[in-house]
């Protein structure tokens, strides 16, 4: 799989499953919105990194790469957090 098709699926993952917590949160504790609304920021950090990779030089990619991926796993963590306020 192409890398740019990559960050695609997991942006549609993410965005997926924030999409099935906004709804859960709706009624959530102050905490959680709070948490969500900080991995909405991280979202469009990750959907801008992974635009920006697209025209960023072959050797760099890796480096954008790897830090695709702590914050993918940052938005992930966030998200089992949100879940913890239900």
């Amino acid at each position: 799989m192409a890398w740019k098709a990559k960050w695609q699926d997991v942006l549609a993952e993410l965005e997926r499953e924030r999409d099935e917590l906004k709804l859960k949160v709706h009624l959530a504790k102050a905490d959680g919105r709070d948490e969500l609304a900080r991995m909405e920021e991280k979202i469009a950090e990750l959907r801008f990194r992974a635009g920006a990779a697209g025209t960023e030089a072959r050797d760099a990619m890796g480096d954008i790469g790897d830090a695709a991926s702590r914050l993918a796993e940052e938005i992930r963590e966030g998200f089992a957090r949100v879940r913890k306020t239900f």
